[in-house]
């Protein structure tokens, strides 16, 4: 993956770089120096618009940035108790639940099927925030968010699947700014339909459940992928993979012979499997990735009751939507700044992590601690822009030494043991069934998870060959995420 992003950082014309539908491989050049016709380029160009225009409108949920108020108002009148120990607790376990199959299938189906799965639950989101008035109606709620975040993997991959490698990063960027600016562009819209437009919750939720049905519709019209990542190999390589276990069978008969058990074990995917687990073994593989696991634990179950603080700090403050923007804003910058950073990172990144993770634990303390709304909202805005200005970082150090199928397994496994981290935390804190803190104390054990982050012997690391400062150039990669929104702004 790194290859392919120091390849995209040059200048390409898409009409000289054909879409990856006939099977072109990683760094193919010739592939990639062939002229494409008119007729390609401009069915490329229009699908890789139409998706990003689909990213933009689909992020666009006014509401969504006042669920938690919405809740705790008189108009669905839940107390803060159950909102924190009953109702926001589902979201993880549902994420966690979904994560997996998601991702399968995601690559299975290829891509658009997931994306109206998650375009129907969005649907179900906004009808039960209209209609629903119980507790199990929340809980339902909070069930289809976490389908919705788990589904976020396929609008990350899709548009890979459009064109060749290298534009990868190009493409990468315009979905994530398309993302990105609906998430800035909701935030605005439903801060100003509540600050100038005095309406009520009831019908900023109205306003969303129309936003995100225009979405389902996209959706329902995008183009459908000829290929995927795992199991819908390119046209030109399936042929190739289906003759080779013949011409082995007749050299070596007892292969034939073999189980289909024996035989899945030597599948690319089992094979890849097998392969990081080697690659745990790389200091900085494991650095990152154990930053990548424990310090986004802390940062989403911030953003999943954050909104619950800033009721208890100050009940009639409501400006959440106008903090999003902001927090989405300096997410952005940071994020583009760290694109360009020039440091040596075999020696560097244990110093550029502690130093991140120690402010941001600082961030969350004060936010713990302090009385002072306006505190609290500065708190978190920086949180979250010191957390996205190592994503990137993060994802190129992670990928720069892994082929594009390592680099999605790598993330899927760091992202899966997240969710898994953040489900057990959930149960322990935050769950009725397990100690039932309030807010503040789980702000206090998100303090420790950001923070309880063991770097490794920066002996053990492996140096880079030149000892040269290493540029970043601007990386597109989901986390959430990347910055994301949900009623606790992360479920984009």
């Amino acid at each position: 993956m790194g290859a392919d992003g120091a390849a995209a950082g040059k200048d390409v014309d898409l009409k000289t770089a054909p879409p990856l539908e006939d099977g072109e491989g990683r760094g193919d050049p010739e592939a990639a120096a062939v002229p494409c016709p008119s007729e390609d380029v401009g069915k490329l160009t229009y699908s890789v618009m139409f998706l990003c225009f689909y990213g933009f409108m689909a992020s666009i949920r006014p509401g969504e940035s006042f669920i938690t108020p919405n809740l705790l108002s008189s108009e669905k009148n839940f107390t803060r108790e159950q909102v924190t120990n009953e109702i926001t607790p589902v979201l993880t376990y549902s994420y966690m639940a979904v994560l997996v199959p998601a991702f399968l299938l995601t690559d299975l189906l290829r891509y658009k099927p997931v994306l109206i799965i998650q375009g129907v639950s969005h649907v179900v989101i906004w009808v039960l925030m209209l209609l629903g008035a119980t507790l199990l109606h929340m809980q339902l709620m909070e069930f289809f968010y976490g389908i919705t975040m788990a589904c976020r993997v396929a609008y990350s991959s899709y548009i890979f699947s459009l064109v060749s490698p290298v534009l990868y990063q190009r493409v990468a960027g315009y979905s994530r700014s398309s993302v990105l600016l609906g998430v800035f562009v909701s935030s605005v819209l439903g801060q100003l339909c509540l600050s100038l437009g005095d309406i009520s919750y009831y019908t900023l939720d109205a306003i969303s459940l129309g936003f995100v049905s225009f979405g389902l519709a996209l959706a329902c019209c995008l183009p459908w992928p000829k290929r995927s990542l795992f199991f819908n190999r390119t046209k030109r390589q399936e042929p190739a993979e289906k003759a080779a276990p013949s011409e082995t069978d007749e050299m070596n008969p007892r292969r034939a012979g073999l189980s289909s058990a024996a035989r899945w074990k030597e599948s690319i995917f089992v094979q890849m499997l097998l392969e990081v687990g080697n690659m745990v073994k790389r200091p900085n593989l494991r650095l990152w990735s154990l930053w990548w696991i424990f310090n986004s634990t802390g940062y989403y179950l911030v953003l999943f009751y954050v909104h619950i603080l800033w009721n208890k700090v100050h009940s009639t403050a409501n400006y959440n939507g106008a903090v999003e923007a902001a927090a989405t804003l300096l997410s952005a910058i940071t994020s583009f700044m760290a694109g360009f950073a020039k440091i040596r990172w075999n020696i560097w990144s244990e110093l550029v992590i502690g130093g991140i993770t120690a402010l941001q634990a600082g961030m969350l303390l004060v936010m713990g601690t302090t009385g002072n709304i306006w505190v609290c909202y500065s708190c978190y805005i920086l949180f979250r822009g010191f957390y996205q200005f190592l994503v990137p970082i993060a994802t190129f150090q992670i990928a720069s030494s892994l082929t594009r199928e390592l680099c999605a397994l790598v993330f899927g496994i760091n992202t899966f043991l997240g969710t898994v981290l953040k489900s057990i935390i959930n149960l322990i804190f935050s769950d009725k069934r397990g100690l039932g803190l309030d807010v503040t104390s789980q702000v206090s054990a998100a303090v420790v998870l950001v923070r309880h982050f063991r770097t490794q012997n920066r002996g053990e690391e492996e140096a880079s060959p030149d000892g040269l400062h290493t540029e970043l150039t601007p990386v597109s990669m989901t986390s959430e995420e990347e910055p994301l929104s949900n009623s606790q702004s992360v479920k984009a």
